[in-house]
């Protein structure tokens, strides 16, 4: 904290308003480095920097993961005329927590002819997945774990291995129903892979670079959804389309089909390792609607509107922290009204979505934003 304070009362930092040096946590992190720096080597400062960064994550995803199963249970009950979880804590806010200490002690149970190794490798990969795709946001200016200058490339590789863990477990269950989820998935994540990236793409155009924090950095004029007309509007569009079916929410759950295939590609999970899956779900849609956040709707910049000085800056005293999670969770909420609006589409219809319709539009969106861009008349 010294070191932010030392920040604040440089010579450098009088002539930003204090809101806005107090809201960057670049010289807070970099204080933490020189510190760590002083104190020990460079490969130690690197293994104690790399364990902090672990932990937080660590705990900001067990905690958000929690936090959204009960705003479903929420958002379900609402859409429903019901009450949802009332009786564990106020308003029920203890529910899932108790359901989880519950999963914790239940009996792992072992599957007969099942192949062990994969069949326990599998729920770890979609969990490291997602890790690794939530440690490239930038929750607000200076507070990233990793900033690189392909972090949209990284974030669209990286969360494409949980279909890894996916296939795997529904390969090693030695279940038909299982089977057929894990297929299902595999083919419905494979294909809308194509629509986010490209979707992405749209905006990396505009942008003219794939750094996350540059993007955001680029929206300080205005969001992107806004500035880059229609096809900005359009890319958006599919993008939450396309992540709501990747990470295989309804009415896009073909994988999980209670109707037809029990919870599919889990089936055979118990206890902890259920727990994985069902927590990857929820975490995998709050990195989706991170991204959107980060890349359409200006990530940790506030709302600006033209030459009202007096507006913006009341806007801009609201921490940007805020504002990320702000949008993150009007996506989040958009999703789970998707989810709670529409019945469950057949595979055919969820393929014949992506490949006859989402798909060439997006393909000519991004030739539109490409010709705009060139032409120079995005604002």
């Amino acid at each position: 904290m010294l070191f932010a304070i030392g920040a604040v009362n440089s010579s450098s930092s009088l002539s930003v308003p204090w809101w806005k040096v107090f809201y960057d946590f670049s010289s807070l992190t970099k204080g933490i480095d020189t510190g760590l720096h002083n104190a020990m080597s460079s490969f130690w400062t690197t293994i104690v920097e790399m364990l902090i960064i672990g932990v937080l994550i660590l705990l900001f995803y067990a905690v958000v993961g929690l936090f959204l199963v009960y705003a479903e249970r929420k958002v379900c009950a609402f859409m429903q005329n019901r009450l949802g979880p009332n009786r564990v804590g106020p308003f029920g806010i203890f529910q899932t927590i108790a359901d989880l200490i519950k999963l914790l002690f239940v009996e792992l149970i072992p599957i007969k002819n099942a192949d062990k190794f994969l069949f326990n490798l599998a729920p770890y990969i979609v969990i490291i997945a997602g890790f690794m795709a939530l440690s490239a946001i930038p929750f607000a200016k200076g507070l990233h774990a990793i900033d690189m200058n392909i972090g949209v490339l990284y974030v669209i590789a990286v969360s494409s291995m949980g279909v890894i863990g996916v296939l795997l477990a529904g390969w090693s269950s030695n279940n038909k129903y299982s089977l057929i989820g894990a297929m299902r998935s595999g083919a419905q994540i494979v294909s809308y892979e194509l629509s986010v990236g490209l979707a992405l793409i749209t905006i990396v155009i505009l942008a003219g670079s794939m750094q996350l924090s540059e993007i955001v950095e680029a929206q300080r004029t205005g969001w992107f959804i806004f500035r880059g007309h229609i096809p900005a509007f359009i890319a958006f569009i599919i993008f939450l389309i396309s992540s709501t079916a990747e990470t295989n929410r309804g009415p896009f759950d073909l994988a999980e089909a209670e109707s037809e295939l029990t919870a599919g590609y889990h089936t055979e999970y118990s206890g902890i390792k259920f727990a994985f899956f069902f927590l990857a779900e929820y975490m995998n849609m709050f990195i989706v609607a991170s991204i959107a956040a980060t890349v359409f709707l200006g990530g940790w910049m506030p709302f600006h509107v033209g030459n009202w000085e007096g507006f913006n800056h009341v806007m801009d005293y609201i921490p940007p922290f805020l504002w990320y999670l702000g949008k993150t969770a009007f996506v989040i909420f958009m999703m789970m009204w998707f989810k709670w609006t529409f019945p469950r589409l057949r595979i055919d219809q969820l393929l014949t979505l992506e490949w006859k319709y989402l798909l060439p539009i997006n393909l000519v969106n991004v030739l539109i934003m490409s010709f705009i861009v060139l032409m120079g008349w995005h604002f």
